[in-house]
């Protein structure tokens, strides 16, 4: 494997068990005895996890160096997450949650910070296809997840085989991962121990945060939308998951040579346009493969625009890359985690179809910002 492969490996190791776990949260209220707000509340753990790892990991992973910070942060995430459904209580899966959301923004920005760097070397962008590796373990998970449900697999086992499968092999490939040179114009010195956006920052934080409040409110609420609303056997609605990822993870590995030759802005309006579409589409769906096609088009819109502001911060000469990027991430994986417990609020009092029409706002405002994305 090439070196810039290796660091695409942790994506697709860490999106494989997170996928494993999400697909499986139909099972997971049930086993809890959860209402939709309650689940919310237990997914807002992990995202004070994610928030917290974002904020102070920046000096961390720059004295572990990109190796050691992999095996920490992939493995630290996975390995909470399979336990989390053995749980006796929904307190203490809690519990494992924000633990594993404090390794998992640890990864986010060693992944990231790492492929920005290989990117330099290499001369040509690879940003879409590192998250699109993200994607394809998601996806690849999220259908297994299905099939897991459809033969009625305890969610215990499922997680138990997926972590220990994922992890035999991330241990061999992370044992090569080397630290990739510096961009030649980057910033040196004492790391701040808490990153945070600044306000030029900010437009690239909202093209950054769209995608993913679309994003998370299709992976975590797109199986229990499918139940609520088309009453689908549950093999279908684990389809819902599957196809979006499918679709997001084929559009991230094709997008790279489109931004090369059609600009980053232009990308960005595109795809960001045909997300508020597939968001339409699924807020007003009449029939259940109505709906997975609009999942479709969600995955396909969000594929490519959250690589993009990635790209941008860290090539940004005002501060290290590393602290720019935990601060984009920092701030947009707020939303991916913040935002699908609050969309669990509008589900449970005003019906889950409009929890996927209060999205379309955030999409559209994000279109506005785009030329940010411009160098």
């Amino acid at each position: 494997m090439k070196p810039h492969q290796r660091i695409f490996f942790t994506q697709f190791a860490v999106a494989v068990c997170l996928a494993a776990l999400l697909a499986r949260l139909p099972d997971i209220q049930i086993d809890f005895g959860l209402s939709e707000g309650q689940l919310g509340l237990l997914l807002l753990c992990l995202s004070a996890g994610v928030l917290s790892g974002l904020t102070f990991s920046v000096p961390v992973i720059e004295r572990l160096g990109a190796r050691t910070s992999a095996y920490l942060s992939v493995f630290g995430t996975s390995i909470l997450l399979a336990f989390v459904p053995s749980m006796p209580s929904a307190s203490l899966a809690a519990v494992l949650l924000f633990g594993s959301g404090l390794f998992l923004g640890m990864f986010e920005v060693n992944s990231n910070i790492e492929t920005d760097r290989h990117e330099a070397v290499l001369g040509y962008r690879i940003m879409s296809r590192a998250h699109g590796l993200w994607s394809v373990g998601f996806f690849l998970s999220a259908l297994a997840a299905a099939g897991f449900r459809h033969f009625a697999v305890s969610v215990e086992l499922h997680m138990a085989i997926v972590v220990l499968s994922i992890l035999s092999v991330a241990a061999v490939i992370f044992s090569r991962i080397e630290n990739a040179p510096l961009r030649a114009y980057s910033q040196v010195g004492i790391q701040p121990l808490i990153a945070l956006p600044t306000l030029a920052m900010l437009p690239l934080c909202l093209i950054g945060a769209a995608p993913l409040f679309a994003e998370g409110a299709s992976v975590d609420w797109s199986a229990i939308y499918m139940r609520d609303v088309f009453a689908v056997a549950p093999f279908t609605g684990g389809l819902a998951p599957a196809i979006f990822s499918f679709s997001i993870a084929a559009g991230r590995l094709l997008m790279d040579p489109v931004v090369d030759r059609y600009n980053s802005q232009n990308v960005a309006v595109t795809l960001l346009a045909v997300t508020a579409a597939g968001l339409v589409i699924v807020a007003t769906a009449a029939h259940e493969y109505v709906a997975l096609a609009g999942f479709g088009l969600i995955g396909i819109g969000c594929s490519s625009v959250y690589p993009l502001a990635i790209s941008a911060a860290a090539q940004r000469t005002d501060r290290p890359g590393a602290i720019n990027v935990a601060a984009l991430s920092q701030t947009t994986f707020v939303v991916f985690f913040l935002g699908p417990p609050l969309l669990g609020f509008a589900a449970e009092h005003f019906g889950v179809r409009t929890s996927y029409w209060l999205v379309v706002p955030v999409v559209l405002s994000a279109m506005l910002v785009t030329k940010t994305l411009s160098r």
